[in-house]
């Protein structure tokens, strides 16, 4: 985060005129701009835990959303921690803030929502922050994406993410470095061995990760597990159709297609 070597700007889900966005770390609303999809587009945004890099440009989305405070639209889904504080984290988002969507939904294991036609289900994670979160998502006719958010690993994680098509994991180191909740590249083995997505997307990395090669943990884990796994890059984008395309951002990057 402190170095950008990689971007913490979250996740955009695009289905239709529907845009979700996932997590808006630093750098959010600059690159948001930068890929053309413009914040003042969102219909909600989703802030998994109260950690700088998951919220930290939440309010200036929520400010664009509601097309600069002057009409009261969008849903905000946010933890506890950040919506109202728990323990010594948070919260991230002003009741000022809070006021001006249409709706704000505490985010909390089991809680299922709908922004448009996604349909949004919460998950468990065993993170610092006691409140954090993951979520699936739910996509018309082209099934349903899941994201793990910062968690470590638990027995009942797995079934959690079960018959997906996607699966995004956040793992932050590389093999035989574990790390306490959080998960590393052996973590994220077992997940894909038990849950079976269609395939898989390497996220959230830290710098031994990066320095290791996320790219080589993704081959790694597409040989063991037989599940395709890809490591994110900024800008990557999936395109889900009857097949799943990945997209690099350069023009001269090798789309990978993965029939899942």
């Amino acid at each position: 985060m402190t170095t950008q070597r990689r971007r913490t700007g979250g996740i955009r889900l695009v289905h239709g005129s529907t845009q979700l966005h996932i997590d808006p770390g630093p750098g959010a609303l600059v690159f948001s701009n930068w890929a053309g999809l413009s914040p003042q587009s969102l219909n909600g945004l989703i802030v998994t835990h109260c950690h700088p890099d998951h919220y930290n440009d939440a309010e200036v989305f929520i400010e664009a959303m509601t097309h600069g405070t002057t009409s009261r639209r969008g849903v905000l889904a946010a933890s506890r921690s950040v919506l109202h504080g728990v323990d010594d984290v948070g919260p991230s988002v002003s009741e000022y803030h809070k006021k001006l969507v249409e709706s704000v939904v505490d985010l909390e294991p089991g809680v299922e929502f709908n922004v448009e036609q996604l349909k949004v289900k919460t998950i468990h994670a065993m993170h610092s922050d006691p409140s954090s979160v993951g979520v699936r998502v739910s996509v018309p006719k082209l099934g349903s994406i899941g994201y793990t958010s910062d968690t470590g690993y638990y027995p009942e994680l797995s079934q959690s993410y079960r018959a997906l098509r996607l699966l995004i994991l956040c793992v932050m180191w590389p093999r035989n470095n574990p790390i306490k909740l959080h998960m590393c590249t052996d973590e994220a083995k077992t997940i894909l061995e038990e849950a079976k997505p269609g395939c898989a997307v390497l996220t959230h990395f830290g710098m031994r990760m990066l320095n290791a090669g996320p790219e080589k943990e993704a081959e790694y884990l597409s040989g063991e597990t037989g599940v395709p796994v890809v490591a994110a890059r900024d800008g990557l984008k999936a395109v889900l159709g009857g097949e799943i395309r990945f997209i690099g951002p350069r023009k001269s990057d090798k789309v990978v297609t993965v029939d899942a």
